[in-house]
């Protein structure tokens, strides 16, 4: 008998930091327990789609990044399908479905997966599947769960109407083809997609949306309940056997009633749900828990005859490597923050103000040994790491990790290679279950991962920022292989910093300014810990550090380096023309890139003393004026000498102030609107935004649409048009992180 030959389509991702592809893997996956083959590649590996001629429906999952950018693999896509020169029926052949990622801390929220949508229609393209937006701000669950849930359905009907179709056209039955199909389903016409007027910008306007989608999509998934299936691959392989030397904290509760260490039937004691203990009706419940996602690698130790010295990232050929010349500390000591400048030494790198760059950190030695002691491996350390598919493997596009270099050792990994403080996905906790030995724990990493736990898994996992070393140590049964930390752990992601000096002041020198994070304390983190760069670079130059209202520390001949790679920001500059007045927002450390600014601007003042230059002002705001006012001198001289033309600050903590004084950033540009909005709305001006996402960019935000209101005389929605179009003119920018 003839093989049968399943049905086809097409699954193309574009991701920055890996959650779009593992979420397209994931698809790409499931597809053959449905009776279907899907055909997975990357937007920028154009021999193996071509969308031109393609027949079958395509899936796209896209995540956004930056200011609203595409990932780098889909930039060179979407500038081929914004050609202007392209027809518009270019894509009348094709139909496609579309989820796109995204964040509403950010104000372009999923704006690559809008921006390659509105493209599709413009030429033509067929929509067969309502978008989703899922928002990494409240939960991707929240959209992913139930339009995966509703994906399937659609596909099928797509084929059957494309079949049915194809058919007709070939008996030449133009009218049936052109019939309204009752296979396609219902989900696709009940649910609405975000418009860029109905979300500009707007968290409520999202989760609005999103509520709408989880109804229509999944009868039987709540919005609350549902929780992300992060369909990353996992692996059985073997077991190494996790110590036990890992500290237990899992009797530690973390919620507002501390949990009691009697017996539960005690009267009067109350326990508490925690990481590693539930609640009736979660402890009760019959669990929906994912399947195990497919293992891909082989990994095995192999003893080494040198043992390698651990100094750096790989790829070094692309890096830098740059002394630290000068490092100071910009808050008194009694500040909430500490935030500190350091001065690097870049004779051979070039960089403009508002450009940002790279550091590479490696993660803490004290949690790397942490890991291999867990691991059971500390004897291997200096063992080579020989990684390889798996030839039975079932998962699509199946690869060895590019980022992990070819013969290292597993010091070299765990130190340079993984982000061995990721929060871990619940497909990694899929996967930990099949190697807990422990009945009870077993059960709560199934609670976790599965989509009744979904309120828990935020509350415990993902709210705290729990690290996989925390999971670890809580449910010390678990003993998983090193195969499977390989195939589930992110890469070590470089941490980006605005340049915060120009280089026509401090020729050969880049300045930058960084808080030094810290973690609070919890049931699993009892004293807490601090960021992994920021932290590492205050270990890094405490010999060299001078503090505030102190005598500088006397140079040291043994100066810290640290690895950096440019980040261009084409975007975020002064204009070119300097007769344009621009506006700058950026509390504490958002300062940053407009010291740059200013300094540039003060010298090209200096060397074209007849030019005409624009007004500048800067919006800034901190707790405390004398703790930790950053660049007061620097800033106060700006205005002296005319640099810049208004300073507005404002300090939130500072007792003692007059009533009705403006507490934020937000206060002084509402105070200042008619100035405001006359130089972005009449002078066409610029407006620069740099700082928190998840606070202060949405109350700028916000700010800025009230002015606008009340200038021009319009309602909510025409502000939040006039303040997009300000964005399409790249004349609102950001620079701002979560």
């Amino acid at each position: 008998m003839p093989c049968e030959v399943k049905p086809r389509f097409v699954v193309l991702y574009g991701s920055q930091k890996g959650q779009a592809q593992s979420i397209a893997e994931g698809i790409a996956e499931e597809a053959e327990q449905h009776g279907l083959v899907a055909e997975l590649s990357c937007l920028d590996q154009n021999d193996k789609y071509d969308l031109e001629k393609e027949s079958a429906p395509v899936v796209f999952v896209v995540s956004t990044t930056g200011d609203g950018e595409p990932p780098d693999n889909t930039l060179q896509f979407v500038k081929s399908i914004k050609k202007k020169t392209l027809p518009a029926d270019h894509y009348k052949h094709l139909c496609y479905a579309l989820l796109a990622l995204g964040d509403t801390n950010y104000a372009n929220f999923c704006n690559c997966g809008k921006t390659i949508e509105r493209r599709l229609q413009e030429l033509g393209a067929e929509q067969f599947y309502a978008t989703g937006y899922a928002d990494d701000g409240v939960g991707l669950e929240v959209v992913l769960d139930p339009w995966l849930e509703g994906l399937w359905k659609a596909i099928k009907a797509a084929l059957s109407k494309m079949a049915s179709d194809r058919t007709s056209c070939l008996k030449g039955e133009a009218g049936e083809s052109t019939k309204e199909d009752s296979s396609i389903p219902d989900v696709q016409l009940s649910l609405l997609s975000i418009t860029d007027q109905q979300n500009c910008n707007s968290a409520n306007s999202s989760l609005e949306t999103v509520s709408k989608f989880a109804s229509a999509a999944s009868s039987s998934a709540s919005a609350t309940q549902t929780a992300v299936s992060d369909l990353v691959p996992a692996t059985p392989l073997g077991s190494d056997g996790l110590a036990s030397q890992f500290h237990d904290a899992a009797s530690v509760s973390t919620s507002k009633q501390e949990t009691q260490t009697g017996d539960a039937g005690v009267p009067g004691v109350a326990l508490a749900a925690s990481l590693t203990r539930s609640l009736p009706p979660l402890s009760e419940s019959s669990l929906n828990v994912p399947a195990l996602p497919p293992s891909y690698l082989d990994v095995s130790l192999q003893e080494a005859e040198i043992i390698e010295q651990v100094d750096g990232p790989a790829n070094r050929d692309s890096l830098h490597e740059v002394p630290i010349s000068r490092a100071v500390q910009l808050t008194r000591g009694d500040s909430v923050k500490t935030a500190l400048c350091l001065e690097l030494d870049i004779s051979l790198m070039s960089y403009q103000p508002g450009d940002s760059f790279d550091v590479f950190c490696p993660n803490r030695a004290s949690e790397v040994e942490d890991m291999l002691h867990g691991l059971a491996l500390s004897d291997q350390r200096n063992h080579l790491v020989n990684i390889s598919l798996r030839k039975d493997t079932k998962k699509k596009g199946a690869l060895v990790p590019p980022y992990i270099p070819q013969n290292i050792s597993l010091l070299y990994l765990l130190t340079w290679c993984l982000e061995i403080r990721s929060v871990p996905k619940k497909a990694f906790l899929r996967a930990l279950v099949e190697h807990t030995g422990d009945s009870v724990q077993k059960r709560r990493l199934q609670e976790l991962c599965s989509k009744q736990g979904a309120a828990d898994y935020n509350l415990f996992v993902r709210d705290p920022s729990l690290s996989i070393l925390e999971l670890f140590a809580a449910f010390p049964s678990c003993s998983p292989p090193l195969s499977l930390l390989i195939e589930h752990v992110p890469k070590l992601q470089p941490r980006p910093y605005s340049a915060a000096s120009s280089c026509l002041r401090h020729p050969g020198k880049l300045h930058f300014v960084f808080n030094i994070v810290e973690f609070p304390a919890c049931s699993v983190r009892p004293a807490g810990r601090q960021g992994l760069c920021t932290g590492w670079l205050f270990d890094l130059i405490r010999p060299v550090l001078v503090f505030p209202e102190k005598d500088e520390s006397s140079s040291s001949t043994d100066l810290p380096k640290i690895r950096v790679k440019l980040r261009p920001n084409c975007s975020f500059r002064p204009p070119s023309d300097p007769s344009v007045p621009f506006i700058m927002v950026g509390p504490g450390t958002g300062v940053a890139p407009f010291i740059g600014f200013l300094q540039q601007r003060e010298k090209e003042k200096q060397e074209k003393p007849k030019a005409t230059f624009g007004e500048t002002w800067l919006f800034y705001g901190c707790r405390h004026r004398d703790r930790d006012f950053l660049f007061r001198e620097e800033l106060e001289g700006f205005v002296s000498s005319g640099t810049l033309s208004h300073l507005k600050v404002c300090f939130s903590r500072d007792s003692g102030e007059e009533d009705g004084r403006p507490k934020y950033v937000q206060d002084n540009l509402l105070i200042n609107r008619q100035h405001v909005t006359d130089i972005l709305l009449k002078q066409n001006g610029y407006l620069f935004v740099c700082g928190d996402a998840k606070n202060m960019a949405k109350d700028v935000n916000d700010a800025l649409i009230e002015m606008i209101k009340k200038e021009l005389q319009v309602d909510q929605l025409d502000a939040m048009k006039t303040l997009a179009g300000l964005r399409e003119e790249k004349r609102y920018l950001q620079d701002i992180w979560g």
